[in-house]
Parts: structure tokens; sequence; C-alpha cells
């Protein structure tokens, strides 16, 4: 082995070693860098000679092998907005878009998202996240693509049935006959809800209550007539009346009702049922309207239609599936982030701006929802940061110096030996 050859040994000494320090100074500078893996520059001998006879091996030095991916979990940081995603366990967001100069299907560990103007959720190079639709209805479908969940509204939904829970004052006495032109003074008492047509709009119903005799009532449901079918503004129509009858106990026993809501412009007639609860004794008599002697007053009125709505926001949970939320308080699942995975991610070709590419080695990847098949849940309103150990790398940066060091003096050392075997023929 000649000296010539402990030079080039020294000079793998020195490139393994800045090889080593590019790595330590890239994950260095990346250690505010969302969804960032370091790395870890692998190394491996080069083999110049065998010895003859006497047996051994004498080598060339060292090289380079790969750049290996520390594929470990980072801290999670809470940031308050909705669009910040973070997989907690194995997986990777998908993208689709361009980025350096080539059109495709990335991934990632950054959840670094936002809205576009037309409503689709994209990293901040613009690159949309991929995932599934949901029908009007809030069921999921198949469709595999672009995220779009900052558009969309809330179809409106037609009142069915108004329930009531109230208590009719029982030793009230009986009002002069009932007069639709002049409710009040007819009645004992009344209470109102809101009902909405099948175009969302909202109608408010006025029921009075009057006493007919003992443990008799009868009801009335009065709304405006502007908004009613053959109606005039400013004067009430019936759209609903009934009976209603009591037992000596104050339960419910018997009821009946009509209805005839008619509302102007939209789907008609709109059946209204109110739901005053069971009558004894086939049920308790007393989850809805009761007849004791403590005031007429209403304890919980509710129906179940709403008016149309827009998007006012979105939750995100840890399945991914996307929920919004209505200006009319209605959610529904409008979409849901998919999640992949691979069964070698450290083997992920790295393009840079915190995206990553399928290659050959890594092999393909299994879409699907978050927290199922091995895959990672997701949380939202936080990220993933960098799992670079700031110590861990300032170590292996003097591990890295002190090797450049040791590989230059034996430079150095065989150039001072080449100089005497020059002197010698001198």
């Amino acid at each position: 082995m000649s000296l010539l050859t402990s030079l080039s040994a020294g000079t793998t000494g020195l490139a393994s070693a800045s090889a080593e320090l590019s790595v330590v100074s890239d994950n260095l500078a990346n250690t505010n860098t969302v969804g960032f893996k370091a790395g870890r520059a692998a190394f491996e001998d080069v083999l110049a000679q065998s010895v003859v006879g006497g047996g051994g091996d004498v080598g060339l030095g060292s090289r380079l092998s790969a750049v290996q991916k520390i594929i470990t979990q980072g801290a999670l940081a809470n940031t308050g907005l909705s669009t910040d995603l973070a997989l907690e366990g194995p997986g990777y967001f998908i993208l689709r878009g361009s980025a350096m100069g080539r059109h495709g299907q990335y991934y990632s560990r950054a959840g670094q998202f936002t809205m576009d103007r037309e409503g689709f959720l994209v990293n901040l190079d613009g690159l949309r996240v991929q995932g599934y639709g949901a029908d009007p209805s809030g069921a999921m479908t198949s469709a595999f693509g672009d995220l779009q969940v900052g558009t969309g509204s809330s179809q409106p939904r037609a009142t069915t049935t108004i329930t009531l829970r109230t208590n009719l004052q029982a030793d009230a006495t009986v009002p002069p006959a009932w007069d639709p032109v002049s409710p009040a003074p007819t009645s004992n008492f009344s209470t109102s809800v809101t009902v909405y047509d099948s175009l969302g709009s909202s109608h408010e119903v006025q029921i009075y209550f009057r006493k007919t005799g003992a443990g008799a009532w009868e009801w009335h449901g009065m709304s405006d007539g502007g908004g009613l079918t053959g109606g005039t503004a400013g004067t009430p129509m019936e759209v609903a009346s009934g009976t209603l009858s009591f037992d000596a106990q104050g339960r419910l026993t018997a009821e009946t009702q009509t209805s005839s809501f008619d509302p102007l412009g939209a789907l008609n007639p709109q059946a209204l049922r109110f739901n005053f609860g069971s009558m004894y004794p086939a049920g308790s008599g007393v989850d809805g309207a009761t007849q004791f002697t403590n005031p007429s007053a209403t304890g919980f009125v509710n129906q179940d239609g709403w008016s149309a709505g827009d998007l006012s926001s979105i939750q995100i949970e840890r399945d991914g599936r996307v929920t919004g939320l209505f200006t009319n308080g209605q959610t529904r699942t409008i979409a849901q982030v998919a999640v992949a995975n691979f069964s070698a991610p450290d083997q992920l070709e790295r393009i840079g701006s915190t995206l990553l590419a399928q290659s050959q080695r890594s092999g393909e990847p299994a879409i699907g929802a978050a927290g199922e098949g091995g895959r990672g849940t997701i949380a939202a309103g936080a990220l993933e940061q960098s799992n670079v150990d700031i110590a861990e790398q300032f170590v292996r940066m003097i591990a890295a110096q002190r090797a450049f060091e040791a590989n230059s003096k034996t430079i150095t050392t065989a150039d001072q030996l080449l100089n005497e075997l020059i002197a010698m023929k001198r």
C-alpha cells in the first residue's frame, strides 16, 4: 500500500466528514420547519485490496452510502386555526398540483393548510389537499379528489312536527267564545313557535289555548295572513286547531287536531303535527301538555324545520371528516381528508417545500381514512413540529469536525513522508 493510497483514504475521510456536516447543517436549518424529518448520514467502507498470503484487507477510506430519514413523531404545537392539521402516528397528507416544475401527487407531514378563493383546502404553495366528498345529506362518497370545503349551503327543511310541553291552569275560568279576530281576550293562554315552509321562509305561529269546560280545552294556531295563500298582511289566519282533554289528575287523556297551513309560494298544503305528549293510560299523560293548578306556562317548545343557510365555519374530526357549520344552526359532513401510508416511508423522495414523492423503494401508497388501516389520526388546530434534536445535532457536528481534523492530519502526515522520500533522491 503506497503513500498515495493513504492520501486517497484521507481524502475520502474529508469528504465523509463534509457530508456529515452537510446533513447536520440541513437538519439544524430545518429545526423550525413544520413536519420536517431529520436525516442521518450513513457511511460505508471502501475496500482497496486483499492482502495475499497473510490474509486481511486494506481499506481505501469511506464513502457516503445514503442519507436516511428518521421517521419519528414530532411534537404537536396548538395553533387554534381550524385548517391547521397534524398527524399523530404514521401517514402523510396527500396533495396534488405543480411543484418543482412538475405536476403530480405529493405527500407531506406539514399540515399548514388554508382555503383558496374557490373554497379548496390547499397548502401555502397552492397545492390542493386530497380526500373524499360527501353528498348533500352528509353521507360520504367514494369520489376521491380535491377537497372543496369553503363553499356550500344548507338546504331548508319544512317543519312537520311541533313539540310542546305546557301546563294549562286547571282552575282557569272559561273565557268568551273564541274569536279569531280578537284571539287574546277569548283565550286563557298563548305561546308562539316559528315554523318554516319548503322554501325556508319563517312563519310565526301563535298558539292560543281556551278552556271550554272541566278538563277540556281547545287550541288554535294563528299566523299572519301575509305569508299564507289567500291571506292579508296584518290579519291572522288559522293554520291549525284541535282539542285537549285531561283527567282529574291533570293527565292528558285525549286530543284532536287539524292542519290547514298553506304557505304562500311554497309547497302547500303543508301538514303540521303538534306533539302534546303521550296520552294516559297508554302513556304517562304528563310528558307534554298537563292541567295542574299552577299558572299556565310553556316549559319547552321545539320544531323540526329550518331555513336555508350558508357555510360559516368548518371543524375537522380525528378521522378527517370535515363538518360544516351553517348560519341556520345546522351541521353536516361535507368532506373527509384522506391519509396515505407507505410500507417504506423513509424511502420517499424528498423534493423540497416539505413535499415528498413516491419512489420505487417506498412502495405504493395505501390511501384511506385517518385512524384506519394503520394510519394515524388527525389533530385539528395543531401542527407537527420538526423532529430535529438540536443537542444531538451539535454532538454529531463536533464528531464530524474532529473526524475532519483527523483525516486532514492523515493527509499532512502522508505529505511529510512523501517529502522525505523525495529528499532521499537528492
